[in-house]
Protein backbone atom coordinates (compact mmCIF):
# COMPACT_ATOMS: atom_id res chain seq x y z
CA UNK A 1 0.00 0.00 0.00
CA UNK A 2 3.03 2.25 1.04
CA UNK A 3 4.57 1.37 -2.44
CA UNK A 4 1.35 2.65 -4.37
CA UNK A 5 1.52 5.96 -2.73
CA UNK A 6 4.20 6.65 -3.52
CA UNK A 7 3.76 5.55 -6.66
CA UNK A 8 0.75 7.90 -7.22
CA UNK A 9 2.87 10.61 -5.80
CA UNK A 10 5.67 10.44 -8.80
CA UNK A 11 3.06 10.22 -10.94
CA UNK A 12 1.24 13.60 -9.28
CA UNK A 13 4.44 15.61 -9.04
CA UNK A 14 5.59 14.28 -13.00
CA UNK A 15 2.00 15.63 -14.21
CA UNK A 16 2.40 18.71 -11.81
CA UNK A 17 5.93 19.01 -13.59
CA UNK A 18 4.75 18.36 -17.40
CA UNK A 19 1.53 20.76 -16.88
CA UNK A 20 4.04 23.84 -15.50
CA UNK A 21 6.31 22.68 -18.46
CA UNK A 22 3.12 22.92 -21.04
CA UNK A 23 1.93 26.29 -19.03
CA UNK A 24 5.15 28.29 -19.54
CA UNK A 25 5.81 27.10 -23.06
CA UNK A 26 2.11 28.13 -23.99
CA UNK A 27 2.61 31.70 -22.01
CA UNK A 28 5.78 31.89 -23.95
CA UNK A 29 3.88 31.69 -26.87
CA UNK A 30 1.51 34.19 -26.19
CA UNK A 31 4.29 36.19 -25.36
CA UNK A 32 6.52 36.11 -28.36
CA UNK A 33 4.20 34.40 -30.82
CA UNK A 34 4.95 31.44 -33.04
CA UNK A 35 8.93 30.25 -33.35
CA UNK A 36 9.64 30.72 -36.78
CA UNK A 37 10.27 27.18 -39.17
CA UNK A 38 13.92 27.15 -39.89
CA UNK A 39 15.05 28.41 -43.30
CA UNK A 40 12.38 31.33 -42.70
CA UNK A 41 12.55 34.91 -44.37
CA UNK A 42 11.47 37.34 -42.40
CA UNK A 43 10.00 40.81 -43.63
CA UNK A 44 8.43 43.97 -42.33
CA UNK A 45 6.62 47.40 -43.22
CA UNK A 46 8.55 50.88 -43.05
CA UNK A 47 6.09 53.55 -44.31
CA UNK A 48 8.02 56.84 -45.15
CA UNK A 49 5.37 58.17 -47.01
CA UNK A 50 3.14 60.87 -45.31
CA UNK A 51 -0.27 59.17 -45.01
CA UNK A 52 -0.89 55.44 -43.93
CA UNK A 53 -0.35 52.55 -45.93
CA UNK A 54 -1.67 49.04 -46.05
CA UNK A 55 0.73 45.97 -47.45
CA UNK A 56 1.01 42.55 -47.94
CA UNK A 57 3.27 40.25 -48.53
CA UNK A 58 1.91 36.74 -50.10
CA UNK A 59 -0.30 35.99 -47.26
CA UNK A 60 1.18 38.13 -44.53
CA UNK A 61 -1.08 41.07 -44.09
CA UNK A 62 0.23 44.21 -42.41
CA UNK A 63 -2.83 46.14 -42.15
CA UNK A 64 -2.72 50.08 -41.64
CA UNK A 65 1.04 51.63 -41.01
CA UNK A 66 1.30 55.29 -39.95
CA UNK A 67 3.15 57.59 -41.62
CA UNK A 68 7.19 57.46 -40.87
CA UNK A 69 6.70 53.95 -38.96
CA UNK A 70 7.11 50.74 -39.01
CA UNK A 71 6.10 47.13 -38.22
CA UNK A 72 6.89 44.15 -36.01
CA UNK A 73 9.13 41.54 -38.46
CA UNK A 74 7.02 38.61 -40.02
CA UNK A 75 8.24 35.04 -40.95
CA UNK A 76 7.51 32.99 -43.87
CA UNK A 77 8.97 30.42 -46.30
CA UNK A 78 11.76 31.25 -48.25
CA UNK A 79 10.53 32.41 -52.06
CA UNK A 80 9.43 33.90 -54.59
CA UNK A 81 6.62 37.04 -53.36
CA UNK A 82 3.84 38.94 -55.00
CA UNK A 83 3.50 42.23 -52.64
CA UNK A 84 1.19 45.31 -52.71
CA UNK A 85 1.65 48.20 -50.86
CA UNK A 86 -1.11 50.36 -51.61
CA UNK A 87 -2.06 50.65 -54.86
CA UNK A 88 1.35 49.88 -55.91
CA UNK A 89 2.34 45.83 -56.50
CA UNK A 90 6.27 44.38 -56.55
CA UNK A 91 7.71 41.69 -56.76
CA UNK A 92 10.31 40.37 -54.08
CA UNK A 93 12.89 37.10 -53.71
CA UNK A 94 13.26 36.65 -49.80
CA UNK A 95 16.50 34.30 -49.00
CA UNK A 96 15.98 31.57 -45.98
CA UNK A 97 17.41 33.45 -42.50
CA UNK A 98 17.59 36.59 -44.29
CA UNK A 99 15.69 39.72 -42.41
CA UNK A 100 14.40 42.67 -44.81
CA UNK A 101 12.33 46.09 -44.65
CA UNK A 102 10.16 46.84 -47.67
CA UNK A 103 9.93 50.39 -47.40
CA UNK A 104 6.65 52.29 -48.76
CA UNK A 105 8.62 55.81 -50.06
CA UNK A 106 6.76 59.02 -50.40
CA UNK A 107 7.63 58.96 -54.23
CA UNK A 108 7.62 55.84 -56.54
CA UNK A 109 7.97 52.21 -56.49
CA UNK A 110 8.16 50.33 -53.38
CA UNK A 111 11.75 49.02 -52.17
CA UNK A 112 13.24 45.83 -50.48
CA UNK A 113 16.18 46.91 -48.29
CA UNK A 114 17.99 43.85 -46.49
CA UNK A 115 18.83 44.24 -42.59
CA UNK A 116 21.17 41.62 -41.45
CA UNK A 117 20.70 40.92 -37.64
CA UNK A 118 22.62 42.25 -35.21
CA UNK A 119 25.17 39.57 -33.08
CA UNK A 120 26.90 41.56 -30.75
CA UNK A 121 25.23 41.52 -27.27
CA UNK A 122 28.00 44.00 -25.93
CA UNK A 123 27.79 47.20 -27.78
CA UNK A 124 25.15 49.16 -29.69
CA UNK A 125 24.43 49.32 -33.54
CA UNK A 126 23.78 52.49 -35.66
CA UNK A 127 22.53 51.66 -39.52
CA UNK A 128 21.89 53.69 -41.68
CA UNK A 129 20.08 52.91 -45.10
CA UNK A 130 20.31 55.87 -47.62
CA UNK A 131 17.25 55.54 -49.70
CA UNK A 132 18.20 59.06 -51.29
CA UNK A 133 20.13 60.14 -54.55
CA UNK A 134 23.39 61.94 -52.53
CA UNK A 135 25.97 60.03 -50.66
CA UNK A 136 25.63 60.77 -47.13
CA UNK A 137 26.56 60.93 -43.27
CA UNK A 138 25.73 60.11 -39.92
CA UNK A 139 28.34 62.28 -37.53
CA UNK A 140 28.11 64.24 -33.95
CA UNK A 141 25.68 67.26 -34.00
CA UNK A 142 28.48 69.31 -33.64
CA UNK A 143 30.00 67.92 -37.29
CA UNK A 144 33.59 67.20 -35.27
CA UNK A 145 33.22 63.34 -35.17
CA UNK A 146 31.92 60.87 -37.79
CA UNK A 147 29.73 58.46 -36.83
CA UNK A 148 28.59 56.48 -40.20
CA UNK A 149 30.76 58.07 -43.22
CA UNK A 150 29.93 58.38 -46.35
CA UNK A 151 26.67 56.00 -47.06
CA UNK A 152 26.31 55.87 -50.93
CA UNK A 153 23.03 56.58 -52.47
CA UNK A 154 20.30 53.57 -52.29
CA UNK A 155 23.19 52.01 -50.33
CA UNK A 156 23.89 50.84 -46.23
CA UNK A 157 26.28 51.90 -43.84
CA UNK A 158 26.81 50.79 -40.28
CA UNK A 159 29.10 51.27 -36.84
CA UNK A 160 29.19 49.24 -33.44
CA UNK A 161 28.93 51.82 -30.52
CA UNK A 162 29.23 51.94 -26.82
CA UNK A 163 25.47 52.19 -25.71
CA UNK A 164 24.40 55.73 -24.86
CA UNK A 165 22.13 58.42 -25.45
CA UNK A 166 23.33 60.51 -28.31
CA UNK A 167 22.39 63.53 -30.14
CA UNK A 168 23.34 63.09 -34.12
CA UNK A 169 22.96 65.09 -37.51
CA UNK A 170 23.15 64.44 -41.03
CA UNK A 171 25.91 65.73 -43.22
CA UNK A 172 26.48 66.11 -47.00
CA UNK A 173 29.64 66.25 -47.41
CA UNK A 174 30.35 69.11 -44.77
CA UNK A 175 27.45 71.06 -44.81
CA UNK A 176 25.05 69.73 -42.11
CA UNK A 177 21.46 69.19 -43.39
CA UNK A 178 20.08 68.32 -40.28
CA UNK A 179 20.05 67.77 -36.59
CA UNK A 180 18.55 64.30 -34.87
CA UNK A 181 16.24 63.53 -32.75
CA UNK A 182 18.16 62.17 -29.96
CA UNK A 183 18.41 58.59 -29.76
CA UNK A 184 19.27 56.34 -26.44
CA UNK A 185 21.24 53.41 -27.29
CA UNK A 186 20.92 50.35 -25.34
CA UNK A 187 23.58 47.00 -25.01
CA UNK A 188 22.82 44.64 -27.95
CA UNK A 189 20.70 47.23 -29.87
CA UNK A 190 20.77 47.91 -33.68
CA UNK A 191 19.16 51.52 -34.37
CA UNK A 192 18.48 52.26 -38.11
CA UNK A 193 18.04 55.64 -39.55
CA UNK A 194 16.24 54.93 -42.97
CA UNK A 195 16.90 58.28 -45.54
CA UNK A 196 14.18 58.94 -47.95
CA UNK A 197 13.29 62.41 -49.97
CA UNK A 198 14.94 63.98 -52.35
CA UNK A 199 14.99 67.89 -54.54
CA UNK A 200 16.56 68.93 -51.37
CA UNK A 201 14.32 67.95 -48.90
CA UNK A 202 15.55 64.53 -47.12
CA UNK A 203 13.82 62.75 -44.39
CA UNK A 204 15.33 60.76 -42.03
CA UNK A 205 13.61 58.40 -39.35
CA UNK A 206 14.86 56.67 -36.52
CA UNK A 207 13.59 52.72 -36.89
CA UNK A 208 14.04 50.93 -33.44
CA UNK A 209 12.33 47.00 -35.06
CA UNK A 210 16.00 45.67 -35.47
CA UNK A 211 16.34 41.59 -35.32
CA UNK A 212 18.47 40.59 -32.35
CA UNK A 213 20.19 37.25 -33.25
CA UNK A 214 19.74 34.80 -30.86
Amino acid sequence: MNVNRKTFAAIAVLLSAGMLSWAVQAGDAALYGPAAPKGSAFVRLYNAAAQEADANVGAIRFGEVDPQDSTDFNFLPAGDYDARVGEQAVALRLEADHYYTLVNLPNGAPVLVEEPPFKNRQKALLRVQNLSAVSLSLKTADGRTPVVENVAPQGRGEREVNPVKVSLALFDGERKISDLKPVALERGEAVCLFITGGNGKLLPVWVKRLPKAD
